[in-house]
């Protein structure tokens, strides 16, 4: 039996949080539907993160998000958005994840994990950190590698190497070299990254040049073996020790999700997914896109503070039709 809903939202992230709370605001019959919890990729993220935002630009529907600092952290947020959606007693099943999304008609049909439901329309706002960028080098299934990085202590006192120059990698190499980890990042281009963060930046550029943090630039891995790694260097391939590997490479949003349900895309191959910016609808009629899945492989485009008005702007043009 399918359950019948006016609206559903794919994603418990602050966006689809924030398209829940617009939905209730205007009395629609709406229900979120979140794979993972509450949150899930904010979840993820390492245990002592700090935002770049200010608070003030990633809460919600003008909700209040107060900081102890003037950049929110990981635990911050995570308490600022259960709370939001607790007190807001928002309709959201967790751990039920969306395996197709079909139209018949005027109506959707939306397969779960669980359950299927019909709806009139549907918001995507599923966010991009649940497929990481792989390496694609022999070795990368080996145990000793993760795409994901929690926090320090498992490092300590281990030849870890961590692919990518971003601010997760820079973060990553800081603390791991803190907790007594020797350190070596291994990054494609020439410098650590631009959108690095103003007041880490610096600390990772001393610590490369006074030889505490080895970084091997224009560089990639090439294999990796059990004790050791190979990587490809400007001046030929080098083999380090190696205990661990923490390739932060990026991540991408689920594309497959967006085509199996008949949304196109940019022919420039970022598939940046196509909709109305006034109206954030796809070329699929009542299908809506929300948050950083608006950007397809280019996720630095879109995030929190930026893409938390796409709630608004799909609930006026669906309210418009009723």
């Amino acid at each position: 039996m399918n359950i019948e809903k006016d609206i559903i939202i794919i994603g418990a992230g602050p966006i689809g949080i924030a398209c829940a709370l617009a939905c209730k605001e205007e009395n629609l019959n709406y229900l979120v539907l979140e794979k993972g919890s509450l949150t899930n990729s904010i979840f993820n993220y390492p245990l002592n993160m700090t935002f770049f935002s200010t608070s003030e630009k990633i809460e919600i529907n003008d909700i209040p998000f107060i900081s102890n600092n003037p950049k929110p952290t990981r635990n911050e947020a995570l308490e600022y958005y259960r709370r939001v959606a607790t007190s807001n007693t928002l309709d959201i099943n967790l751990y039920e994840e969306v395996k197709a999304i079909t139209k018949h008609g005027a109506q959707f049909t939306i397969q779960t994990s669980k359950q299927n439901y019909t709806s009139n329309q549907v918001i995507i706002s599923t966010g991009f950190y649940d497929i990481p960028t792989s390496l694609n080098v022999p070795g990368e299934d080996l145990p000793k590698v993760t795409h994901y990085y929690k926090e320090a202590h498992p490092y300590s006192m281990q030849h870890v190497i961590i692919v990518g120059a971003s601010n997760s990698s820079v973060d990553a190499a800081l603390e791991i070299y803190r907790k007594g980890g020797h350190v070596t990042m291994v990054v494609r281009g020439d410098a650590i990254g631009e959108r690095v963060k103003y007041w880490v930046k610096p600390d990772i550029v001393n610590r490369i040049e006074e030889g505490s943090i080895t970084a091997y630039f224009n560089s990639e891995i090439q294999d990796i073996q059990e004790n050791t790694v190979t990587i490809s260097t400007p001046q030929g391939a080098i083999s380090l020790k190696n205990d661990y590997v923490v390739a932060l490479t990026g991540y991408q949003p689920n594309i497959k999700l967006l085509e199996d349900a008949g949304i196109s895309f940019s022919d420039d191959g970022t598939y940046v997914p196509n909709y109305n910016a006034d109206t954030m609808e796809t070329n699929i009629e009542g299908l809506y896109l929300a948050g950083v899945i608006c950007g397809g492989m280019e996720t630095h485009k879109w995030f929190i503070e930026n893409s938390r008005i796409h709630a608004k702007k799909i609930v006026q043009d669906i309210t418009k039709l009723k």
